[in-house]
């Protein structure tokens, strides 16, 4: 084997090394925006049904008013 030959191959096994290298830092990067991003949507899913559930009470207290002003509310029962 000559020298060249040894140098090629020399060369192409760290080319072949950092390109593993390189793949998998790629990998571990989408899977950190992944991991983000699943992250988000869980908090984003709890922002808006805590927000459901704030329009809902909201909702039934206009409702509970509208019945009392008309006189047909548990107010107005007693």
């Amino acid at each position: 084997m000559s020298s060249a030959q040894f140098n090629a191959g020399e060369a192409h096994g760290q080319a072949q090394g950092k390109t593993e290298k390189i793949i998998e830092s790629t990998k571990e990067t989408a899977q950190a925006a992944q991991d983000k991003a699943a992250s988000a949507t869980d908090q984003s899913s709890g922002f808006i049904q805590q927000t459901g559930e704030q329009m809902k009470s909201m909702a039934q207290g206009a409702i509970d008013g509208v019945k009392n002003t008309l006189g047909v509310g548990e107010q107005s029962k007693k």
